[in-house]
């Protein structure tokens, strides 16, 4: 007894030591760029203030603050992402319990017949003894792994970073799916003012067509003008059933994010809405904060931790180890006194485990550990760079198509006075039909056009506010 208590003082020594071998994990260090790209800023479209993180407010659209306030509840990815958080919470407490005193109950009974020639008939039975009887054992176990070099600590220590990976995956997915939402909301309502503008198109080309008819009948349009009418009204009701077929499929594009059947939102999209203006100036922060926001950047930087800690794994198996373990119960030849004091037995004492020859596994297991904690580290690298560019792409797209606007506008205009022009020249005779219909297909074009930029502006800013990494929260607050 004196030894056991020596042994537990030793051990408790060591486990409240706490040695834990391995490397310790630092957070990177980013060399960040001073501020972004200079052409963004010097259009006068963005400024360093904190990133917005309910950036989709800044639209003004009451049908997509809807939309996406449903987002978080029903969409299946992001559910699905809640569970492998789980999972992960799971398994880092798996580990955890690794360092815990484990303890086992086993009861057993058996009827025995020992063999006369065995390893009994080298001791002589006593008189009237038999070699059949009934054994009755019941048996409490217990054991404690003292973790002395930090084995299970690591290993709790990489399950605890790989469910922060699977939280900042989760916030990942949750600003992707926002921006995929935004984005198809943006293209359905580019697209019903295309549909819009087409239709206006057509009533044009039918009351000029209604026109040209009036002036054969009166002998003064020739067939010619007759047939380029009725030529261009059908060019343009064709344009119609791919926009609609367009339109279809991104009411389905965001039914699907929100997990609706197809053209389960229909009812409620269908009707046109004027395209979301855009705020006149983005707040974009500062390079040297996007680590620290994007949730990828922080996704690679957990993953870069978990490796980390299973160097530390991967070094603790070459040190020994010791577990203290013990069992008590009881042991009887009869259910009489299977309870009696005389019929309990007890052992307890440390293990300790050496590894003396593992056929090189702890070696190599080691350097699979450290290749892929390099591995790890150029993940986090690519991630960062890969966030720098995204954002300075989107800036640079952003300012281009607003840089576009005012000569798409300007080309609208033009377009629009040539055709009223060439029309009322048509009805005065001083031109033939041709001008008009060069001139309502230039109309038709830029006002496509205008349209166009205008969800481009659109879809490209809110490709911005993906890159800048915020607005991923509102997942958390619907999560509550």
């Amino acid at each position: 007894m004196t030894a056991i208590r020596r042994w537990l003082a030793v051990c408790a020594a060591l486990t409240t030591a706490g040695c834990t071998v391995g490397p310790d994990f630092h957070s990177p260090g980013v060399t960040a760029p001073a501020s972004w790209g200079s052409e963004p800023a010097s259009a006068g479209l963005t400024y360093g203030a904190a990133v917005d993180t309910q950036w989709w407010h800044r639209f003004g659209d009451p049908e997509l603050d809807s939309l996406v306030g449903r987002l978080a509840k029903q969409n299946i990815q992001l559910q699905s992402a809640t569970q492998r958080i789980d999972q992960a919470r799971a398994q880092m407490h798996v580990a955890a319990s690794a360092g815990l005193p484990q303890a086992s109950w086993s009861g057993s009974y058996a009827y025995r017949h020992l063999s006369s020639h065995g390893i009994f008939s080298l001791a002589e039975p006593a008189p009237g003894s038999s070699f059949q009887f009934d054994f009755f054992a019941n048996t409490l176990s217990a054991g404690w792994d003292l973790d002395l070099f930090g084995m299970v600590r690591r290993a709790v220590e990489a399950e605890h970073a790989n469910q922060l990976a699977a939280m900042e995956a989760r916030h990942a997915l949750a600003l992707a799916t926002l921006a995929d939402l935004a984005t198809s909301y943006m293209q359905l309502r580019g697209v019903q003012e295309q549909i819009r503008i087409t239709n206006t198109n057509i009533g044009l080309a039918q009351r000029n067509l209604d026109l040209v008819q009036s002036r054969f009948g009166n002998g003064v349009a020739t067939t010619l003008d007759l047939a380029q009418a009725r030529a261009q009204l059908a060019t343009l009701r064709a344009n119609l059933p791919d926009l609609q077929n367009s339109e279809a499929e991104l009411i389905n594009a965001i039914g699907f994010l929100l997990a609706e059947p197809p053209r389960a939102l229909e009812a409620e999209l269908t009707t046109p809405a004027a395209q979301p203006p855009v705020p006149p100036q983005v707040p974009v922060g500062i390079p040297s904060t996007l680590a620290k926001r994007r949730p990828d950047i922080l996704a690679a930087e957990a993953r870069l931790h978990a490796a980390t800690a299973q160097i530390g794994v991967a070094t603790a198996a070459f040190y020994p180890d010791i577990t203290l373990t013990g069992n008590m119960g009881t042991e009887s030849l009869s259910a009489a006194d299977f309870f009696a004091l005389p019929a309990r037995q007890f052992a307890a004492g440390p293990t300790l485990q050496v590894p003396v020859f593992q056929g090189g596994r702890l070696i190599y297991t080691l350097r699979l550990r450290q290749a892929q904690q390099k591995e790890a580290v150029l993940a986090y690298r690519n991630a960062v760079l890969g966030a720098w560019r995204e954002v300075d792409d989107a800036m640079t797209a952003y300012a281009q198509a607003r840089r576009a606007r005012q000569e798409t506008v300007e080309a609208f205009g033009q377009n629009r006075a040539a055709f009223s022009a060439a029309t009322q020249r048509y009805r005065e005779g001083a031109s033939d039909y041709l001008n008009v219909v060069a001139t309502q297909a230039a109309l038709l074009s830029s006002q496509s056009a205008l349209a166009a930029n205008q969800m481009k502006i659109e879809t490209t800013l809110v490709a911005l506010y993906r890159a800048l990494g915020g607005g991923w929260e509102y997942a958390e607050v619907a999560a509550r």
